[in-house]
């Protein structure tokens, strides 16, 4: 069981104010509000229509705030909450997966600061997709990292760090929950220490930083001229969102989409290449696709889709599919 924070014997008061906004957020407020940090005001977003009938939904933080009871403002603005956050006379902000950048006005009210869980090992993948950026690079570990927020994205002094080992058929999916509860224990751990002044503070060595992007949906679409090995850390990095997909032209010419949900590599004989993007059935009657070696052309290793799933059905394992849609192979994905 883990042990609950207790301020120290003339300490001040744990007053915190919790800014989050998906699952990310979700997890590590859940374990404040059950280890003796339970926040005394939570910021989140908006609620926001969700599938096809548009359904007003709230934010996963916002669903742990009101189990727990805990006051909660949706501004669209974080400088609209301003007053109400200084009302709330906090000694601590944390932050982990809000959405909006804190300008130093809201930075500035806790006497302690304001704390950021990031799921990377600063300063490496400052950012917006530190977690899927780790997966197409390949890396073998990743972690988290608790800074001392400042203006700057992802800049702050560390205060503490922990790593964690990437599996090989890791997805941004299961590193996303690893993360979130590394980084809630590590928080845990990290509060009632930096409330009773044991830890200093680390700058980050600019010089060793690195900058995710901001992800679209049209970055999911697959160019099957890449490698099958980048292909296959794409659809792993991107299962969160905005997932994998590719375009089939049937014979009356519809075009379909189809997500690739799972899928490995498999080495070509030598000599033997198709164009890049055609479909051939492998050993295990299982879906093949031809890549390339690069932007350089020519024909690379194949990768072989394990889990599919076309629009508007449900995800079913190659083998199935190619029994529904023989006339799938030997086309060319768009």
């Amino acid at each position: 069981m883990k042990s609950k924070i207790h301020p120290p014997a003339g300490g001040p008061k744990l007053k915190i104010v919790f800014m989050g906004t998906p699952e990310f957020g979700e997890i590590i407020l859940e374990e404040l509000a059950k280890g003796g940090c339970k926040p005394i005001l939570v910021i989140t977003a908006p609620d926001k229509p969700v599938g096809r009938k548009q359904i007003l939904t709230p934010s996963p933080v916002k669903v742990i705030a009101q189990k727990y009871k805990i006051p909660i403002l949706q501004p669209d603005k974080i400088l609209d909450s301003k007053l109400k956050i200084q009302d709330s006379k906090p000694n601590l902000i944390v932050v982990a997966a809000y959405g909006q950048i804190l300008p130093k006005e809201i930075l500035d009210i806790p006497k302690r600061g304001s704390l950021n869980v990031h799921p990377s090992l600063l300063p490496k993948y400052r950012g917006a997709t530190p977690l899927q950026a780790t997966i197409l690079n390949g890396d073998k570990k990743t972690g988290v990292t608790i800074i001392l927020m400042d203006e700057k994205t992802d800049h702050g002094s560390i205060l503490n760090q922990r790593a964690l080992e990437i599996e090989e058929d890791e997805t941004s999916t299961t590193l996303h929950r690893k993360l979130a509860n590394l980084g809630a224990s590590l928080l845990m751990e990290t509060i009632p220490k930096w409330m009773q002044g044991m830890i200093k503070p680390r700058s980050q060595d600019d010089a060793q930083a690195t900058f995710t992007k901001i992800l679209t949906r049209e970055d999911g679409k697959i160019n099957w001229k890449k490698t099958a090995e980048d292909i296959e850390r794409e659809i792993r990095a991107f299962s969160y969102w905005p997932g994998s997909f590719t375009f089939w032209k049937k014979r009356d010419g519809t075009m379909v989409r189809i997500k690739i949900l799972k899928a490995r590599i498999l080495k070509s004989p030598g000599g033997i290449t198709y164009p890049i993007g055609k479909t051939l059935v492998v050993p295990q009657n299982e879906l093949g696709v031809q890549c390339g070696k690069g932007f350089l052309g020519g024909g690379g290793d194949f990768l072989v889709v394990g889990k599919l799933q076309m629009e508007g059905k449900k995800e079913i394992g190659s083998e199935e599919f190619l029994r529904g849609y023989p006339d799938f192979i030997g086309t060319i994905l768009k």
